[in-house]
């Protein structure tokens, strides 16, 4: 008998363990803390998988963009980055990416696949839990005294680059544009921006390395979290061209169809193939209305939100019960009428929204754009995207590409 209970017992500590994502394989100890527990090694992980039961109490609303690259997330991100009492972080999964990597040779097995999606839904919820310390098993190098000046693009954080957190010199009400805050404000002390955190009533993530929705599950139905997903798309056409622009050699290739008229024969078809797949599986579990994900997911197209983005916004804000804050609207009227050749950097958010939403369509020759809507015509006809039957169409701006769709968020 007694090495049978001793057996339920490790059995019971195994199961715990697994619900321990990859971050524990491949990182340091956490930084939580449990008063009451001595410090070993098995009170430190009981306190830390323990619920959070403030979120139970508070019902505080959290946010995730679900994006893909050169969709429109980092305009998106700016109006969460806006409220005033919401504490917003830019892409923290960089920071898992960028260490978990270069310890995979491929990094696209299932198994690797499995690794990075494990350790990003762990970062995710320690960050909505306010838990910043967290993400220092991912920062190199590692950060002294909770301070570091590696945390990526710090600077598109309106909180970690004011007060009190950040201490620049001049007025109070001082507003550092992101290339400032870095200069401006020096190491970032996690510690300040926790208790930043903490005095805000929201979160929101922006990512652009989660595929699909589907791997969020497991956050959406923590009732700790409650967890609402605005997951954005984009005309697949829009993003090859924009990433064309803006990763010039990456999409090299891509610019050299376009410039000789000839497909290269080692293109690499999985850089628009890859987005219109995860879109494609993506927004089917959306429309399927799963009922894990009621009153839990938006869908978002970026062309909608440009052509009218003050009653998109408001529709968003509807959705998450969240209160619209007049910094928000004041920050959407500055930035969606301006002169786009006034914002080069390739994230900016300076930009006449709704001629930027149809730019894609001079950038790239006809034979691209077939090559495209043929790859992803069964995504571009869930999205309500119309297909360009020649040239003449596809040129000419008085004919609309994108279709009147009403796509209402499950509730």
């Amino acid at each position: 008998m007694q090495c049978s209970w001793k057996a339920v017992l490790l059995l019971a500590l195994a199961s715990i363990a697994i619900q321990y994502t990859a971050i524990r394989t491949f990182t340091a100890k956490s930084f939580h803390t449990c008063p009451g527990l001595t410090d070993t090694g098995l009170a430190e992980r009981l306190c830390e998988e323990g619920p959070t039961f403030s979120y139970n109490l508070s019902r505080k609303t959290h946010v995730l963009i679900l994006a893909t690259t050169r969709s429109g997330s980092s305009f998106v991100g700016q109006l969460f980055n806006q409220h005033m009492d919401v504490f917003y972080l830019f892409e923290p999964l960089y920071h898992v990416q960028n260490t978990l990597i270069p310890r995979f040779t491929q990094g696209k097995s299932p198994a690797d696949r499995r690794v990075m999606l494990g350790a990003s839904r762990d970062l995710l919820r320690s960050l909505y839990d306010c838990d910043l310390y967290f993400l220092e098993n991912y920062i190199k190098p590692p950060p002294v005294n909770h301070t570091t000046n590696r945390v990526f693009r710090r600077g598109a954080s309106r909180v970690l680059c004011s007060r009190p957190v950040c201490d620049p010199p001049g007025s109070s009400d001082l507003i550092l544009e992101e290339g400032d805050c870095v200069r401006m404000c020096g190491l970032l002390n996690l510690t300040l921006a926790a208790e930043a955190c903490r005095e805000r009533s929201h979160v929101a993530i922006k990512t652009v390395r989660v595929p699909e929705v589907n791997d969020l599950r497991a956050l959406v139905e923590d009732p700790r979290l409650n967890l609402k997903v605005i997951q954005l798309v984009r005309d697949p056409r829009g993003i090859l061209a924009s990433r064309s622009e803006t990763f010039r050699d990456t999409y090299r290739l891509w610019r050299l169809w376009y410039g000789t008229g000839r497909k290269p024969y080692n293109l690499d078809v999985t850089q628009l193939t890859t987005v219109c797949e995860d879109f494609s599986s993506s927004v089917s579990t959306g429309l399927m209305r799963p009922s894990w994900l009621k009153g839990k997911y938006m869908l978002v197209r970026y062309e909608d939100l440009a052509r009218n983005p003050m009653k998109k916004t408001e529709e968003i804000y509807e959705f998450l019960g969240i209160p619209l804050d007049s910094h928000v609207a004041h920050w959407i009227q500055n930035n969606t009428r301006g002169d786009p050749t006034l914002g080069k950097h390739k994230y900016s958010t300076v930009r006449n929204s709704a001629a930027t939403a149809e730019k894609w369509r001079f950038r790239l020759s006809y034979d691209i754009v077939a090559f495209a809507q043929n790859a992803c015509q069964q995504v571009l006809a869930q999205l309500g995207y119309k297909m360009a039957n020649s040239e003449e169409e596809l040129k000419n701006p008085a004919i609309s590409l994108v279709e009147e769709r009403d796509f209402r968020p499950f509730l």
